[in-house]
């Protein structure tokens, strides 16, 4: 295995970070998105974690080799699958012809799947590991009923179901679902944007709950200004839709400076607690123009009041912007989201430097940052951490983790040798490698101070515990009360409290006979907010 490992020095913390970058594969295909970055790295807790990437080894502007390619991470081995000395080399392919623009995620059997379009017509497809970490893919082919689509992010729901949103190629402008849901058949395509405008360019995304039968679609109008976000759900597994709802505008910026979504913004979550977060990068509209920065990182969810946290803010002095950030691309974007197993959530995104210049295109060079919440569903966010050192390169596309594994944020990232999109004319075709970032994180820190921020509190006696324990909590507010308790892998082993509940104090006996020890987090959720509390089993 290839690991480069590296100290960062933080100084918008209090202690230092040590990574270790795992290269994983290359690529010369350098536009790895043309919007928002889809889920490329997803963690599954038994087995490992599954990466992928969209494959060039060419430096012809047709690609004819472009595929979508995979690595694994095997927790038995402690290493990955695929590494070669060479690191374009690394990794298998996914397909067998020419294709590209898909995604990546893994059903509860461990097995990653991963999505695509190609062919003539284009259509999108999807492959299914055989077993997992094998790399041998079985292929479920869109072909002929999702014929004249693409652009496919995937997500795979609760029931195995791969679920998908793509364009039409006729307009390109034009939002559709389909779903697999069974190995192998599609479902015809459905028209999911109607009311609200549609797209109008791959500014869509996807995401599926793992312990429900949600789906989420989320997109931004892009010929609009300001562009507005919407997202759609559907509670029984893509069946039937609720209706587009447009997302609230953040409060971002102030008198007659309005916020704005950006195209490559909206990335949707489902939580472990089948809660739904959305992280966007958002961009002002002034006087009849969209600026590029300053740019902003938002967090949005219902479950929280105010619905809406700014995580960070990037910009600098116009006179101290040496080069330009490039297409579609904001001084900082492209956010995605994970969480850890104590309801933590993480989100990284790209964010260029405006002292750092590439001399041959003249495009400024990106970093990596992420940061953290303070354990209160995203109410409030720890400064922003840049995991990655200015240098002569360009770090893009930034994909982090589902889940985290032990105490360990991953983040999938692209090294561009050479700032700027061959694919746009903007610079030579280089070995660019694909990289998954591993960050030391303190998981768990931070949340006994949590009743503080949300107003109310829960809390074991004893902990840890054999055979039984009592959960109480403080409600300041009446509403509806749900405590559950949930394993590391986020399945739910306990419902304590579903009801509606007057402001009071409550306690609850938790009996665990028929649990295995370890480790186990109780989550309180109220109209207030939400809480967690990690719980140890004993013999």
């Amino acid at each position: 295995m290839r690991s480069t490992v590296v100290m960062l020095l933080i100084t918008s913390v209090a202690w230092a970070h040590i990574g270790t970058i795992d290269t994983v594969g290359g690529t010369t295909y350098d536009w790895q998105f043309n919007g928002p970055v889809y889920r490329m790295l997803c963690n599954s807790p038994e087995y490992g974690i599954h990466v992928a990437w969209m494959y060039s080894a060419s430096t012809q502007t047709t690609f004819p080799d472009r595929r979508m390619r995979y690595n694994f991470y095997d927790y038995g081995a402690g290493e990955w699958n695929w590494i070669d000395p060479d690191y374009m080399q690394s990794g298998v392919n996914v397909e067998t012809e020419r294709s590209g623009y898909g995604s990546l995620d893994a059903d509860s059997a461990g097995l990653a799947i991963v999505s695509c379009h190609s062919g003539t017509p284009i259509h999108p497809s999807v492959a299914r590991d055989m077993a997992p970490g094998a790399g041998i893919f079985e292929y479920c082919n869109g072909s002929p009923v999702m014929d004249d689509y693409l652009w496919p992010p995937i997500a795979v729901g609760q029931n195995q179901t791969t679920h998908c949103a793509c364009l039409d190629n006729a307009s390109r402008d034009l939002l559709f679902y389909s779903r697999v849901p069974e190995w192998c058949r599609w479902d015809t395509a459905i028209r999911i944007a109607p009311p609200q405008p549609g797209p109008m360019f791959p500014s869509h995304n996807i995401a599926a709950s793992k312990v429900s039968p949600n789906v989420v679609i989320t997109w931004v109008d892009a010929e609009s200004a300001p562009s507005p976000g919407f997202y759609r759900e559907s509670s029984d597994g893509g069946t039937t839709w609720g209706p587009p709802t447009q997302l609230p505008w953040p409060p971002a910026f102030s008198g007659d400076t309005l916020p704005s979504f950006h195209l490559s913004s909206l990335f949707p979550y489902y939580d472990r607690h089948d809660q739904l977060h959305i992280v966007a990068a958002v961009i002002s509209f002034f006087h009849d123009r969209l600026y590029q920065m300053p740019a902003e990182i938002w967090h949005w969810c219902s479950f929280n009041l105010p619905e809406w946290s700014r995580i960070h803010r990037a910009g600098c002095d116009s006179a101290n912007l040496r080069g330009i950030i490039g297409y579609n691309s904001l001084y900082a974007g492209r956010p995605s989201i994970g969480e850890d197993a104590y309801g933590g959530l993480y989100v990284a995104w790209e964010q260029f430097d405006s002292s750092n210049v590439e001399p041959e295109t003249n495009l400024l060079r990106a970093d990596i940052f992420y940061a953290r919440d303070n354990y209160d569903n995203g109410m409030t966010w720890q400064p922003a951490v840049k995991i990655t050192n200015p240098g002569t390169v360009s770090h893009r596309f930034p994909c982090v983790i589902d889940y985290l594994y032990a105490d360990t944020v991953c983040i999938r990232y692209m090294i561009d040798q050479v700032a700027g999109f061959f694919v746009q004319n903007q610079g030579p075709a280089t070995d660019n490698p694909i990289v998954v970032h591993k960050v030391w994180v303190p998981v768990g820190i931070g949340s006994e101070p949590l009743a503080e921020v949300v107003g109310f509190e829960l809390a074991a006696r004893p902990n840890p515990f054999s055979g039984h324990t009592r959960l109480s909590y403080v409600l300041p507010s009446s509403g509806r009360v749900r405590l559950a308790v949930y394993d590391m892998t986020g399945r739910q082993v306990a419902l304590l409290v579903d009801r509606f509940q007057a402001p009071g104090r409550y306690s609850v006996n938790w009996h665990t006979a028929d649990l295995s020890p370890g480790v186990y987090v109780a989550k309180l959720k109220t109209s207030s907010g939400s809480t967690v509390k990690k719980l140890v089993v004993q013999h």
